[in-house]
């Protein structure tokens, strides 16, 4: 694949949540729900985020998008550190890397109309558009991800669920920004609404040159809308890699577990095919594991995985792995 222009860098970014101590428990413990997540995101390119409830995934999109602050690490716009910039750089910045929320029922204010809803980015950022040609603009958002403008006037409990996170999408486009963090945001709708939402996506990437992180905990979803994925589990980014080497060669345990859990339609050989079954839940991201976070639920771990965390590796023509003991053979009947 040809190599993109970078417009957004992660680097090692943390998020931590601190916990006071309470009758029983004496110090302070925290919440590790990012811990050195780095990744870069090319212009025009659609990076998919996945894993279980609970990875971090939701917290790394609002920390991406400056809704919450880093621990450590840094996020960078275009060179510029998201988090240690000017309040006015900042508010540029927002222009720019705008994030689609989980759930269109409680991401819309319920009082305010759809005209109010897509008039408040220009509330926010007066100098993008003169006032008169605002009505304008809101009328060619609305016909832009298919809605009719003639429903301006409507509220927010008078369309549907699919019809809400198009409002959404257009409201994340006002300010014409070039990456838009998609935080799940086809979970809550039915699957034939799903996939017009991610049809809708991929015609406005390549209408508008927009740049996605796109979260989902849905592997058929990412699939169809991802150029690269990374599997993220227990804050920690697991597997990174391009879409069919992650979804046909997978290297780490737990995104083979993940990729063997889909259903297949196919009976053939359905009943028959090997399964990796994973132990128990996920342990708390207050206190995870030493050494490898998976190793208490991976079938393949031994001493070393205690003793010293794996780091991101690749081998020519492979995706990234932090395992000590990556698979090396072929999932391909899984990407049928």
């Amino acid at each position: 694949m040809a190599e993109r222009e970078v417009v957004l860098e992660v680097d090692s970014l943390v998020r931590h949540f601190p916990i006071k101590g309470g009758l029983l428990r004496r110090g302070r413990s925290s919440v590790q729900a990012v811990d050195g997540v780095s990744f870069t995101l090319g212009r025009g390119e659609t990076l998919g985020v996945v894993g279980e409830s609970g990875c971090g995934k939701s917290t790394l999109a609002r920390t991406i998008v400056g809704l919450d602050a880093p621990t450590s690490g840094s996020v960078r716009y275009r060179g510029t550190d998201v988090h240690r910039t000017s309040a006015r750089g900042l508010r540029e910045m927002r222009r720019s890397v705008q994030i689609v929320l989980q759930d269109p029922y409680t991401s819309l204010n319920p009082r305010k109309t759809l005209r109010d809803l897509l008039a408040q980015p220009f509330e926010i950022h007066p100098d993008v558009l003169p006032r008169e040609r605002r009505l304008t603009r809101i009328k060619e958002l609305v016909e832009l991800v298919g809605l009719d403008p003639d429903h301006l006037d409507r509220y927010p409990f008078q369309f549907s669920g699919g019809q809400r996170q198009r409002i959404g999408i257009a409201r994340a486009l006002a300010l014409e920004p070039e990456v838009v963090v998609c935080d799940e945001p086809v979970s809550a709708l039915d699957v034939s609404v799903q996939a017009q939402v991610v049809n809708l996506l991929r015609r406005l990437q390549r209408e508008l040159g927009l740049s996605y992180v796109f979260i989902a905990h849905d592997l058929s979803v990412v699939r169809h809308i991802s150029d690269r994925v990374a599997v993220m589990y227990l804050g920690k980014i697991v597997e990174l890699g391009e879409r069919r080497q992650v979804y046909e060669r997978p290297r780490h345990p737990y995104t083979r577990a993940l990729l063997e859990a889909v259903p297949i339609p196919d009976p053939v050989g359905r009943d028959e095919r090997a399964r990796t079954l994973l132990a128990g839940d996920p342990p708390s991201p207050v206190d995870p594991p030493s050494g490898c976070r998976f190793r208490t639920r991976c079938p393949k771990a031994e001493d070393v995985c205690a003793r010293t965390e794996p780091t991101l590796e690749a081998e020519p023509g492979t995706t990234e792995a932090a395992c000590h003991f990556p698979h090396r053979n072929s999932l391909a009947r899984l990407g049928a």
